[in-house]
């Protein structure tokens, strides 16, 4: 079950650029609020299998000497998914108010009889990353390992943040999307094609979004290169709304059920 979860956190990045004397992106964060959350359902074929839930702590942390959202995605599965493979995972990050950079992150993963503690400090200064993981046996964590960085990295979680402050209304129909960011050991970077405005209807109602489809490398998961196609609402949120993909494995996704706690009104247009 984790390719929903990294489905539903990967396939939303965004990556474009207005730098300031500091050698970041200075965003103006209108859209991103303390004490919200997002409930989403995961889906494979007509079923249920598994819930998220996205959330920003009410305060704010200081990492780097630098004010830090702490944003938190929870994943399980539910029903019968149990069975073939539980899952109970934690993504977070501390990320940066104002660039909207990552300072730390971390990731507590429980799926099946795998287990996974880790966590990652960022040295924006030095463009490296240093990755602790913890003895799977005894649980404490051993001799961390250092890795180059690019400007401006981010990890899964900020990628997701970042995606919900582009201005979709400077860029047009098919314009291409860098995308850079740190994941485990690497650094990496791929392609997100914008392709408009679209409505997608929700079981609370018809929702107003902009549509990306991220070019995906070859691989045993995702069926084509256009195989993930994600929405997020095209308001004064911009909150992923729903990411669907075709799988060698059928069709899967993720999809938003509820919502507290935005900055801003969502809009939503009646069936």
């Amino acid at each position: 079950m984790r390719w929903i979860i990294f489905l539903g956190i990967v396939a939303l990045f965004g990556g474009f650029r207005q730098t300031d004397s500091t050698g970041f992106v200075r965003t103006k964060v209108k859209t991103i609020s303390t004490g919200e959350q997002l409930d989403y359902r995961m889906y494979l074929g007509f079923f249920t299998v598994g819930k998220g839930v996205t959330t920003v702590d009410r305060n704010y942390y200081t990492k780097n000497e630098q004010a830090c959202y702490k944003v938190d995605a929870y994943m399980q599965t539910l029903g019968l998914a149990t069975w073939i493979s539980k899952v109970d995972d934690n993504w977070g990050a501390y990320i940066d108010t104002t660039h909207l950079v990552t300072h730390e992150s971390y990731r507590k993963l429980k799926e099946g009889n795998y287990r996974l503690n880790e966590v990652i400090t960022y040295d924006h200064s030095l463009a490296q990353a240093t990755v602790n993981v913890a003895d799977k046996q005894t649980g404490k964590f051993g001799k961390p390992k250092t890795y180059p960085i690019p400007k401006e990295v981010r990890d899964i979680v900020a990628g997701f943040m970042y995606l919900r402050i582009i201005d979709f209304s400077k860029h047009k129909v098919k314009d291409t999307l860098t995308v850079s960011g740190f994941f485990e050991d690497k650094s990496y970077s791929f392609k997100i094609i914008y392709f408009g405005k679209e409505t997608v209807e929700m079981d609370f109602g018809k929702v107003p979004c902009y549509k990306l489809i991220p070019i995906m490398p070859d691989n045993q998961l995702f069926r084509g290169k256009n195989s993930i196609t994600a929405w997020i609402s095209a308001d004064d949120n911009q909150v992923p709304v729903k990411v669907d993909a075709k799988m060698f494995v059928g069709h899967a996704g993720t999809e938003l059920v509820s919502f507290r706690g935005l900055k801003n009104q969502f809009k939503v247009l009646p069936k």
